[in-house]
């Protein structure tokens, strides 16, 4: 059995990546602007005043993390707020309404 196994069946838990500094979980604002950009090339993108809006709400959310994350769904913000077709994933009331 490998020792990461053995911890983690001893009761030891192993931070998340998040947690961990040996990962960085952050990334540049010229990634997430190259992500955005090439995901609204091939979908279609919300005004600039919509994906703003959008923003907004989700830099209000307990759910964002890193500034770039969310938590209940996973994706990088800044792409699923320009994208016309996403919605909020937040539980039971979804924000961008």
């Amino acid at each position: 059995m490998d020792s990461s196994v053995q911890s983690r069946s001893a009761g030891k838990r192993e931070p998340c990546k998040g947690c961990n500094d040996q990962y960085d979980v952050k990334i540049s604002e010229a990634k997430i602007a190259l992500l955005v950009e090439l995901a609204s090339r091939s979908r279609p993108a919300v005004e600039d005043a919509e994906y703003e809006r959008r923003l907004s709400i989700c830099a209000d959310c307990p759910g964002l993390q890193h500034g770039t994350t969310c938590r209940y769904c996973g994706c990088l913000v800044q792409v699923r707020a320009k994208l016309v077709e996403s919605t909020c994933p937040f539980p039971y009331e979804p924000r961008w309404t």
